[in-house]
């Protein structure tokens, strides 16, 4: 086949004429130099629209088109969660941007790359490199080979500036139940995990992430970014989140409505903020874009406060700078909250960033050009199109009283960023529609018990009870009632796919399900003896992707999503959940244990092993990470005598820092290996080891 391909290529190339070929050549050249021809960056509607609202200062609108029309620069973010993030900065500082001032690309001086004054820690940084430059600049290559190895193995994200302000807003604790409702592609989903994972020493936080998106293929994607990260706290699941359903979690032998402490809201928007980066936006750009989402944007935000607890913070945010999708969206759910719902005034918990209050006044303009100053103006043709919601409150008393200039709009301007909006919302009390009691428990009740009952009577309430979104709830207090399904089966217990009683809807892949080990599961005893694991292990945490046959993979998930999983699987299409900490090896069978320890996990793992573990100094590791697989000989003294104490199979690598010798590395290091018969190995990803050896060799 090939070879009849390049036939069919060298035959086409000999039919061409010597002009043909000409132009075909310059067209390759034009693709490698810039891909497609440079769009124009106008459109007189956009600049018309915006100059009219007035959202940009007087004085401004030029610096405002004029940053618009520049490159997006890079930002880059350091993961905050791990011990190694000041290792990562310290490499940063040290060498690449040390090195940066001296380097011209296309005549240009580069500037040093400065941290975000906003951004805690110094964990984010700012250049006014594109990424364009960094990619294609051979004089850029080991920076650029530097960063996508630190992302792929989760050091590193590269995230847009205005990006990562929601979750710096959302104010996360590690005890805190988050839901981010449009989670694709991940980074502010990232940013949420590494704030649950704030203390490293605890391997389990009380809190977690369910992050959700409506897209399928989205999903994956999603489940890629959130695994990098290597967290036992996070779940993603595939819901549309205007309707993503309510769960249902057990406490104390009754169950409950899951309410979430934070909920990032970052909903689908017309995106006229990321021009900078997504230039078809110019030529694309048209008021009808904003006047379609304007409801769902709504709904998504209305799903989301009614699943907030109280005294709850959901942030609200989108990259449009248009009103209809920012302040109208944040005033008709504080006008339907009747007083639920404040704006949170978040100014000091952000210093250093540069913002524009909300607006109070704007009108709504169609894709014609045509203005409309109230809803009143719009004529009934226009009704599908525009809605009342999409005009400022006439009640201006009210109006005020809502404190519109504590959302903040970023505009590009000011610093060097993309466009942006963000709003920040408490809630006091539970929304006006949910303190009604629900309609279901006025039925009078049925028990399935009670031979004078119909069966088709029975099945039906049965049936109600199945899908229903919510527990009883008392109309006066809103607690919930004792949970009546309390049958305790085994397969209840440990298997998180019981067949619903109305099938859901799946698109895109069918997913395995999710086993819990069962109490006496025979696979565990040798494994806690193997690794002499702690009592406090919590075993009933860990589960596999089979029912049947050998089970090769164990993964772990945090007791609070362990309840989460139980309780709601036949309501919620779960993609992905829990970390990989245990892989099975049929060599290890004959040493004692059939399986070895898994990299991604180690983290999580490491705290309850108190067997097979080595301590290793730092020339240990360099063995250990530039030799394939070293013999014993090569290792320390110290390293050797540990090793012969410890029969053959997999073991734990524990590096210690020293704090007598500051030029060494200063961070822990825990890494998977194999003590085989004359030789030790490490287990640890390619890119991860070229990390690490950056780390050390500095």
């Amino acid at each position: 086949m090939g070879r009849k391909n390049r036939r069919n290529r060298q035959r086409r190339t000999e039919q061409r004429s010597p002009a043909e070929e000409e132009r075909r050549k310059a067209r390759e050249q034009a693709a490698w130099e810039g891909g497609y021809p440079e769009i124009i960056k106008e459109n007189k509607l956009f600049e018309h629209y915006y100059q009219e609202l007035k959202i940009v200062p007087d004085g401004e609108w030029d610096k405002f088109m004029d940053a618009l029309r520049e490159p997006l620069p890079a930002t880059i973010r350091i993961t905050g969660y791990k011990s190694h993030a000041k290792e990562i900065l310290h490499c940063l500082k040290e060498k690449y941007f040390k090195e940066l001032p001296d380097i011209e690309v296309d005549g240009q001086k580069i500037e040093a790359p400065q941290p975000l004054s906003w951004y805690p820690e110094e964990l984010a940084w700012h250049t006014n490199l594109s990424r364009k430059i960094i990619r294609k600049s051979p004089e850029l290559e080991k920076f650029h080979q530097f960063l996508v190895s630190e992302t792929e193995s989760g050091n590193i994200s590269r995230q847009e500036a205005v990006s990562m302000i929601p979750p710096v807003l959302l104010n996360v604790q590690p005890h805190h139940k988050i839901l981010d409702m449009c989670a694709a592609p991940g980074s502010k989903t990232a940013q949420i995990i590494e704030m649950l994972h704030a203390d490293m020493n605890v391997p389990f936080p009380e809190g977690f992430v369910i992050a959700n998106d409506v897209d399928n293929k989205r999903c994956y994607l999603l489940v890629h970014q959130a695994k990098r990260l290597n967290s036992p706290c996070i779940m993603v699941v595939n819901h549309d989140a205007s309707s993503i359903p309510r769960l249902l979690i057990e406490n104390n032998g009754s169950r409950e409505v899951l309410y979430y402490d934070r909920i990032l809201c970052d909903v689908p928007c017309s995106g006229d903020g990321t021009m900078r980066k997504n230039i078809d936006v110019w030529k694309k750009w048209t008021t009808l874009n904003s006047l379609q989402l304007h409801g769902l944007q709504i709904r998504i935000a209305t799903r989301g406060v009614e699943q907030l607890a109280e005294g709850g913070r959901m942030v609200y945010s989108t990259c449009s700078l248009n009103p209809v999708e920012d302040e109208a969206v944040i005033v008709s759910l504080l006008d339907k909250s009747e007083g639920s719902l404040e704006l949170a005034d978040v100014a000091s918990e952000l210093p250093g960033l540069k913002w524009m209050p909300g607006i109070t006044q704007w009108r709504v303009m169609t894709k014609e050009g045509q203005w409309f100053e109230k809803w009143e103006d719009v004529p009934t043709s226009r009704h599908t199109q525009i809605r009342p919601t999409m005009f400022p409150l006439k009640d201006e008393e009210k109006l005020k009283s809502m404190n519109l200039n504590r959302c903040m709009r970023i505009l590009p301007h000011h610093q060097n960023t993309g466009g942006f909006f963000v709003a920040v919302l408490i809630k006091k009390a539970p929304m006006p529609w949910n303190k009604r009691q629900p309609k279901l428990q006025r039925r009078p009740p049925v028990s399935v018990c009670d031979a004078s009952v119909a069966p088709e009577i029975v099945k039906a309430v049965a049936d109600i009870s199945a899908i229903a979104d919510e527990p009883a709830v008392d109309a006066e207090n809103g607690e919930t009632k004792p949970c009546t399904n309390q049958s305790g089966s085994s397969k209840t217990d440990s298997v998180c796919c019981p067949p619903p009683s109305k099938k859901m809807k799946l698109f895109g892949f069918k997913e395995d399900p999710f086993v819990f080990l069962s109490e006496d599961d025979p696979i565990f005893e040798p494994i806690q003896k193997f690794y002499a694991l702690d009592p406090s292990f919590p075993k009933k945490n860990l589960l596999t992707r089979t029912q049947e046959g050998k089970k090769r993979q164990l993964y772990m998930v945090s007791k609070e999503l362990r309840n989460v999983l139980l309780h709601n699987s036949e309501k919620m299409k779960v993609i992905n959940t829990g970390i990989k900490v245990l892989c099975r090896n049929n060599d290890g069978e004959q040493y004692g244990c059939a399986y070895r320890l898994a990299q991604e996990g180690i983290y999580s793992l490491y705290p309850f092993i108190n067997a097979r573990i080595l301590t290793v100094s730092v020339e240990d590791i360099k063995v250990l990470l530039t030799q394939e697989n070293p013999f014993l000989s090569k290792f320390s003294k110290e390293t050797q005598k540990q090793a012969n104490n410890l029969d053959m199979g997999s073991i734990v690598l524990k590096y210690e820092p020293d704090p007598q010798q500051p030029e060494t590395l200063q961070c822990p290091i825990v890494l998977c290996g194999w003590r085989g018969k004359t030789s030790i190995r490490s287990f640890v990803f390619f890119l991860h080891r070229i990390n690490l050896v950056q780390w050390i060799f500095i």
